[in-house]
């Protein structure tokens, strides 16, 4: 976007243009920095420059007592072109989908722009060539919350036909917001997997002295290239770039909005840890690499719904979720409960074949409804229990269950039945985190 007619007469008296290094005076404070694009998000009398921070500062127009260039920006070609492969190091498949993380920064002008080719996402951390080789996809440039259903499907069968091609294991960057939605449905649509499938993301973007990209990117691939048959999330394990935590894709979920270590593994504990520079040790039981070839049972009910229960909640809007799907996952309250005037809908749509699945909104624990009568009469009403599935889980599970069987009694033996690590069946204090 071109600069607006202020700005450009300001950079036109300095002769600066984006990418130049420049120098501002503004209300008596000097500032450094690089020149940056104009966009749609800033002011029309607003002069941006990325600090040696890296961090973007916006000064108004008015405050401008003096400006000129220290450096400028001279355009040259970049070589991103991928090394040939090395026989000495596993190959993992980088499948890129968007979010923060498939990001990188051009540091001849300071701006971030999104991965849209292989070449990009690998050269956005390039030390990943040190740890292996890397054939890289962009499967999709969308935000994480744009991500549907079919998207995971087409995933599922991208990841199980780069296994079957010889990779070591796959890579999957990823946003951060709907990480947790597609480890799961990975999970149970991924079967005998020959190597891990490790989603990736990051909190902060590429451009801030904060970012966690790098770190994750580096932790993923090592973990991409162990002796391991699952699908699980790689994320900061805390605030520093000590260490990420290895979650199970069952049991890991976004717990904070903008912390690095934003992510926990949810009634169940991390099954190991990596640094970027190595090794990875696992803490927990894994599933080894099979033996294969690895399948993609991507077979998904998109008709399903998650409802989350609150006071005051009316029996109709109830009753119109449960009409419009062909099953519906219900976040309770505590042990799993909801209103009793919503009980009565609730058993209509049991009886017309529609599942209902309780879970708990409190995430950690688990579902008990025999403990209290309310408990006891969502169970004749034909409720099925979530036990200690995150009410997302349970979702892309029954999408899955549905994709399968629609007959009630194998729906809710399935439900209960632990298929990728989603059921803990002891949960101790180890598994309550804080």
């Amino acid at each position: 976007m071109d600069y607006p007619p202020k700005v450009r007469a300001l950079l036109e008296k300095a002769k600066a243009d984006r990418g130049d290094a420049v120098r501002v005076k503004a209300r008596g404070e000097t500032y450094e920095g690089v020149l940056m694009p104009h966009t749609s998000f800033s002011g029309e009398d607003i002069l941006t420059i990325k600090l040696g921070s890296g961090y973007n500062i916006g000064i108004a127009l008015e405050d401008v007592q003096a400006g000129e260039v220290t450096a400028k920006h001279t355009p040259h070609a970049v070589d991103r072109t991928l090394p040939p492969p090395s026989q000495a190091k596993p190959t993992i498949a980088v499948l890129g989908t968007g979010g923060t993380i498939a990001s990188y920064v051009d540091y001849r002008t300071g701006a971030v722009h999104p991965a849209v080719t292989a070449e990009e996402l690998v050269f956005s951390v390039p030390e990943l060539l040190d740890v292996c080789n890397v054939k890289a996809r962009v499967i999709y440039s969308i935000y994480s919350e744009d991500l549907k259903p079919e998207n995971w499907q087409n995933l599922a069968r991208e990841a199980a036909a780069e296994l079957n091609a010889g990779a070591s294991g796959v890579l999957i960057p990823h946003g951060t917001d709907t990480l947790h939605f597609t480890t799961a449905a990975l999970s149970f649509m991924l079967r005998d997997l020959t190597g891990p499938v490790v989603v990736v993301g990051s909190q902060r973007s590429s451009d801030r002295p904060s970012s966690d990209a790098a770190s994750n990117l580096l932790c993923g691939a090592r973990v991409a290239t162990s002796d391991l048959g699952e699908v699980v999330g790689v994320m900061h394990a805390e605030t520093s770039d000590s260490y990420d935590w290895i979650h199970r894709g069952t049991k890991v979920r976004k717990m904070h909005s903008s912390r690095r270590d934003a992510f926990r593994a949810m009634n169940a504990t991390p099954l190991g840890q990596v640094r970027p520079e190595g090794p990875v040790e696992f803490t927990e039981p894994v599933q080894p690499r099979a033996r294969g070839p690895t399948k993609a049972d991507a077979k998904l009910d998109l008709d399903v719904a998650l409802v989350h229960f609150y006071p005051g909640m009316r029996p109709a809007v109830l009753e119109n979720c449960l009409r419009d799907a062909h099953g519906v996952v219900l976040a309770g309250t505590g042990l799993g409960y909801t209103a009793h005037d919503l009980i009565p809908a609730i058993h209509r749509a049991t009886r017309l074949g529609i599942p209902v699945v309780m879970t708990t909104q409190t995430l950690q624990g688990r579902v008990s409804l025999r403990v209290y009568d309310t408990g006891r009469d969502l169970l004749k009403a034909g409720v099925i229990s979530g036990e200690d599935m995150l009410p997302e889980v349970a979702y892309v599970k029954l999408m899955w269950v549905l994709g399968h069987t629609r007959d009630p009694a194998d729906i809710a033996q399935a439900m209960v039945s632990n298929v990728a690590g989603e059921i803990n069946p002891r949960i101790g204090l180890d598994e309550f985190s804080d």
